[in-house]
C-alpha cells in the first residue's frame, strides 16, 4: 500500500488557482488524491504515493501557484483510499 499524507494548507490559497495547479503538479509527481477548498479559507489535500514524492509535494505547495502566499502547512498521517488519479473535490 503506498503512503499517504493528509495536508491542510493555509493564507492566500483560494481564488489564485490553487486547485489547478496541484493536480498538476500532484499529477507530475505520480500522485493520487484529492484537493479542496474549505470555508474556513484553507485548501485541504491528500497525497497517496511514494514518500519521497508526497515530500516534494509538500515542498512545492509551500510556494504554489505564484498569486498564492502560503502561511502554514498542517500535516497528517492518512490511511484514506484514494482512486487512481489526483482530482479536484468541491468545497466543504
Amino acid at each position: 500500500m503506498a503512503d499517504a499524507r493528509r495536508v491542510v494548507i493555509s493564507g492566500r490559497v483560494q481564488g489564485v488557482g490553487f486547485r489547478a495547479w496541484m493536480v498538476a503538479t500532484a499529477s507530475s509527481f505520480g500522485l493520487k488524491g484529492w484537493v479542496r477548498n474549505c470555508r474556513n479559507g484553507s485548501v485541504e489535500a491528500v497525497f497517496s504515493g511514494e514518500e519521497t514524492d508526497i515530500t516534494a509535494m509538500i515542498e512545492a505547495c509551500k510556494d504554489g501557484p505564484p498569486a498564492a502566499r502560503v502561511e502554514a502547512i498542517e500535516q497528517y498521517a492518512c490511511e484514506e483510499e484514494t482512486g487512481e488519479s489526483f482530482i479536484a473535490r468541491p468545497t466543504v
